[in-house]
């Protein structure tokens, strides 16, 4: 048993300044509006329930940090694990991907992506966070549709999300903007970038009948495993009506205002990436987070490709938010935790589970998840001290 005491407390609707929390057996037994003598000093600094990301692309630059370098899942996933912990993160989904376009062995290839995600899943059981599965289902891959169905059926998957990145459509429907980060990604000139495109529009090209049919055989399995779904890059109105129609109850990363909009008034939760919203736009020219943050537009935010940009855009975005930072910090804590059918955490609440960041400005000082504590840079000092009595124990003994 272990009391934080001295802690402005970030709770769904309110910041309480001064409050205490006592974590006993891996959940939040007990919450006041005061600190408690004995207990873990928190010196006034802010107390958010842990970060629940949604989508984060880390592992496949972990496991291939440099082109055709492969590195192993223990040493991969140790690292990305430490990482996540230090940002504050203590619920990742892990994006992998199902791609055309790539040769056996590579990162996105199905056998390579369905072996990471079997051991990924092995290696939950030693891990500091709880790791989960983001599979990633490029609607134009058909070969892969039996590999996930497998996955699915085994319990290996916790989200899918269905993608098409040919180029000219989506997040890549700019073309130019797309060639020139092409250009400047892989060192070539935009001349060969635009080859590039060029033969990835014409490998990737399918009749529609069968992007529908690829779409709505993945809808099917997901709803009968009781997994997620959540559409990708809705660039339209009408491809957002689809990808409702279909069953996605999340949005993630709208490239436009309008497509946005739609996904919202069918029920949709948008989520956007972190990075975006730290920076202020999009990397490619798409819809900022900040705006859609502003339009009533934002639910949840994604480490996307960086975790650490979590906790800024937090605090960019509690300057505007009607609730301040409670507001705000709900986009990376109750909000994922509902559009993913998380009730054990995402709040600062009696019963739920004990994942907690300490930060100060835009830093994690320490993170703890089911009450563990599994990052700390030093500053606060957990141990023996932490164990005190409860509140109703104090007041009977005066």
């Amino acid at each position: 048993m272990m009391w934080l005491s001295d802690f402005t407390l970030v709770l769904p609707d309110r910041v309480v300044a001064h409050g205490s929390v006592r974590v006993e057996a891996g959940r939040i037994a007990e919450i006041v509006d005061r600190p408690v003598r004995g207990g873990i000093d928190g010196q006034g600094l802010d107390l958010l329930p842990g970060f629940i990301d949604m989508h984060g692309d880390m592992i496949e630059v972990e496991l291939e940090p440099r082109a055709r370098v492969n590195f192993p899942i223990d040493i991969a996933l140790n690292h990305l694990d430490m990482r996540l912990a230090a940002s504050g993160v203590t619920t990742a989904y892990a994006a992998v991907s199902f791609s055309r376009g790539v040769r056996d062995g590579e990162r996105r290839s199905f056998d390579h992506t369905s072996q990471v995600i079997r051991d990924v899943s092995a290696a939950r059981a030693t891990a500091r966070i709880d790791h989960r599965i983001h599979a990633r289902f490029d609607i134009t891959f058909d070969n892969a549709v039996g590999v996930l169905s497998d996955l699915l059926r085994d319990g290996q998957v916790d989200l899918v999300s269905l993608m098409d990145h040919t180029p000219g459509q989506g997040q890549y429907r700019n073309l130019e903007i797309h060639i020139r980060n092409k250009a400047a990604h892989h060192g070539v000139s935009e001349t060969e970038a635009r080859q590039m495109v060029t033969t990835a529009i014409a490998e990737r090209m399918r009749p529609q009948e069968v992007l529908l049919a690829n779409m709505r055989t993945v809808s099917a399995l997901c709803r009968d495993n009781a997994v997620p779904l959540a559409s990708h890059d809705d660039d339209t109105p009408d491809k957002a009506r689809l990808m409702a129609d279909l069953g996605a109850v999340i949005a993630e990363f709208p490239v436009t205002m309008e497509a946005a909009a739609t996904c919202a008034e069918r029920g949709m939760m948008i989520a956007m990436g972190a990075p975006n919203a730290m920076r202020g736009e999009s990397y490619s020219g798409n819809l900022s987070a900040r705006d859609a943050h502003a339009a009533g537009l934002l639910h949840v935010l994604a480490a996307d490709y960086h975790p650490a940009t979590i906790l800024p855009a937090i605090r960019i975005l509690a300057d505007s938010d009607p609730l301040g930072l409670a507001g705000a910090a709900r986009l990376a804590t109750a909000h994922p935790a509902r559009a993913l059918g998380l009730v054990d955490r995402g709040t600062l609440e009696v019963g739920k589970r004990a994942d907690l960041v300490v930060a100060a400005g835009n830093r994690v000082l320490a993170s703890l998840c089911a009450g563990a504590l599994v990052f700390s840079n030093g500053q606060l000092r957990f141990g023996a001290a932490g164990a005190a009595p409860s509140v109703k124990e104090l007041s009977q003994t005066g």
